[in-house]
């Protein structure tokens, strides 16, 4: 049984004749005609009365008639219910560590929002633990966190690699270690630091690097966009991974800048990560594809 078997029966009973039916329909009449036959062949029930001067219901038919109505009152309201889905106004809830947020999330947003002008976007900034806690609790549709290479995975989520990049130090054009090729440890002591708050990938990275020692001065904040803007302002240098830095729009200003660290191969990841689930929402799939596509598109315009 088909539902078009069904909507043919409808609207012959409505109009009268297999004839007016095909043309609603814009199907051939016999080819309409033959859809109805199966379908009495398969109940073994004719339900049309078929007369020179027309076709109507048969008494079969007409007891049959509200079970048929029914099942095409339901068909539409699945269809109605599909289509409001696809439609409807709904939030995507993305947690990201700040180290992602301007030169990769915004473009990505800016493109979903063309695609899928009613769906809303929150951003939310978060420490990576909190951004975990959320995908597991469905607070959080999608994550971007940091790892540094040689971290374990949690379980329980499925995580896409976007971008592998190097810690740098962001600094000033007219600051100090701006005139260096690549700034080394004591260099770096000797300015003051913004420092990522504990609970952050970077300020493990900072720690591990400095060995316990500490600089001249130093600010601690909660994010790199506010790291950024201090360092913009002449208040210190921070260490942050390269992507997070190259093609932000206080970079392409020429207002911050960064320098390799001397003898530091320490590789950073951002990646992508959902909570396994059998079903995932088209806007979330959609989101998660765009994703990752500009993240191919910023590796190829800003090199390995």
């Amino acid at each position: 049984m088909r539902i078009e078997q069904l909507e043919y029966i409808a609207a012959v009973t409505r109009l009268g004749s297999l004839r007016r039916a095909a043309e609603e329909l814009h199907v051939s009449q016999p080819a309409l005609s033959e859809t109805v036959r199966n379908l009495e062949r398969e109940l073994g029930v004719d339900l049309l009365e078929r007369k020179r001067s027309g076709a109507k219901i048969s008494d079969e038919g007409r007891e049959l008639l509200p079970h048929i109505m029914s099942v095409l009152d339901a068909v539409d309201r699945l269809r109605g219910a599909a289509d409001d889905q696809h439609r409807i106004s709904r939030m995507v809830r993305l947690g990201t560590v700040n180290t992602a947020t301007v030169p990769l999330v915004i473009p990505t947003v800016r493109e979903f929002r063309s695609s899928h002008p009613l769906t809303q976007v929150e951003l939310v900034g978060a420490q990576q633990s909190r951004i975990h806690r959320g995908l597991l609790e469905g607070s959080f549709d999608l994550g971007l966190v940091n790892y540094l290479e040689g971290d374990d995975l949690p379980p329980g989520f499925e995580t896409t690699e976007l971008l592998r990049g190097r810690p740098v130090v962001c600094v000033r054009p007219d600051s100090p270690l701006a005139a260096l090729e690549t700034v080394d440890t004591d260099s770096l002591l000797a300015e003051p630091l913004v420092v990522m708050r504990s609970g952050y990938v970077m300020h493990r990275f900072l720690h591990r690097l400095l060995r316990g020692r500490a600089p001249a001065f130093s600010y601690s904040t909660d994010g790199a966009e506010m790291g950024k803007l201090m360092v913009a302002e002449g208040l210190g240098a921070t260490v942050l991974p390269d992507f997070s830095v190259v093609g932000d729009p206080l970079e392409r200003r020429g207002t911050i800048t960064v320098r390799p660290l001397a003898e530091e191969a320490t590789e950073v990841l951002l990646v992508l990560q959902r909570r396994h689930a059998g079903s995932v929402p088209r806007a979330v799939r959609d989101l998660q594809e765009l994703f990752v596509r500009n993240a191919g598109a910023y590796r190829a315009v800003s090199g390995p």
